[in-house]
């Protein structure tokens, strides 16, 4: 293994634990969020936990392409190019095609999640402010959304540390994936407690219409792989 090499497998190694961690938190966050939102009525809620196997599935699918790098011994160069740590076996100046379209398709596979993620909250905010829903109160998921704020922004500025060091659109994705969870997360928390404040139910549908806005934003970059670029 190479000195350049070396870094680099232990910064892929590091993105599989990351994605790893976010699948264990978000399969329990979303089913505590699920029931809890059914117990007490609460679509913002329920919406919440669904997004949580949304990011839950993004994060399979980034782990399952690490694995698949680390099992290879093939690594992501800056801007995306694939190099192989066995210079025998490809040249690493130069980009492997069928790596660099299996990346391609993991990449616009988490896109896609999150155009679902923005379809889910503009459909469910529509439909409260159509019905006139209320949220009600429930300790649980104030609970964990306030987990959601503590534990979400950490993975997130994680995960972008690494991608940033691997210059690596994949984890990139992830990473922002991560982030729309913090603002729904704050979105959530934000319209219970505003209703809860003011009586105002139509604060919590349109909170989460800027989620959505945002989850539309980040799921068009990393479609088109630009997430690389994005110095937030």
């Amino acid at each position: 293994m190479s000195a350049t090499a070396a870094p680099t497998t232990a910064l892929t190694r590091r993105g599989l634990h990351l994605a790893q961690l976010t699948i264990a938190y978000n399969v329990v966050e979303g089913v505590v969020a699920v029931g809890a939102g059914v117990a007490a009525g609460l679509v913002s809620v329920i919406g919440f936990g669904i997004d949580s196997g949304i990011e839950t599935a993004a994060a399979v699918l980034v782990a399952l392409r690490l694995s698949a790098r680390l099992r290879r011994g093939a690594t992501v160069g800056v801007a995306g190019t694939s190099r192989r740590e066995h210079p025998d076996e490809h040249d690493p100046a130069e980009p492997d095609p069928a790596e660099l379209r299996r990346e391609r398709r993991t990449l616009r596979a988490v896109a896609a999640t999150f155009f679902l993620l923005a379809a889910w909250v503009t459909a469910q905010g529509v439909r409260a402010l159509v019905v006139g829903a209320e949220p009600e109160t429930s300790p649980v998921a104030l609970g964990v959304l306030v987990a959601s704020l503590v534990i979400m922004p950490v993975l997130a500025a994680a995960k972008y540390r690494v991608g940033r060091a691997l210059g690596d659109p994949l984890v990139l994705a992830d990473a922002a994936e991560t982030r729309v969870c913090v603002w729904l997360s704050v979105a959530t928390l934000a319209g219970l407690l505003a209703f809860w404040w003011t009586g105002q139910a139509w604060i919590d549908p349109v909170a989460g219409f800027v989620v959505a806005a945002f989850a539309v934003h980040e799921g068009i970059e990393a479609w088109e792989g630009e997430l690389v670029e994005d110095d937030d």
